[in-house]
């Protein structure tokens, strides 16, 4: 059973009532599977689950970090 701790919520900005939440999650696919970072964003904060979710395993988030960076400069 996958276990959820929780990093950080933040506001959804564009948005009256968004959050972006942001947790790793142990075993995520059934026992013994690697953990992950889950970035889910909710169009409505009180939702009880996020109308898009991202896992991004641990050997990926370096990547993925230098990419929102490179895409920040961008906007």
């Amino acid at each position: 059973m996958s276990t959820i701790k929780e990093i950080a919520t933040l506001p959804l900005a564009g948005t009256d009532n968004g959050k972006i939440e942001v947790a790793v999650l142990q075993e995520p696919y059934g026992a013994g599977s690697d953990p992950v970072a889950s970035v889910g964003i909710f169009l409505d904060a009180s939702n009880a689950e996020p109308d898009w979710k991202v896992h991004i395993p641990k050997g990926s988030i370096d990547g993925v970090i230098e990419a929102l960076q490179r895409a920040k400069e961008e906007l």
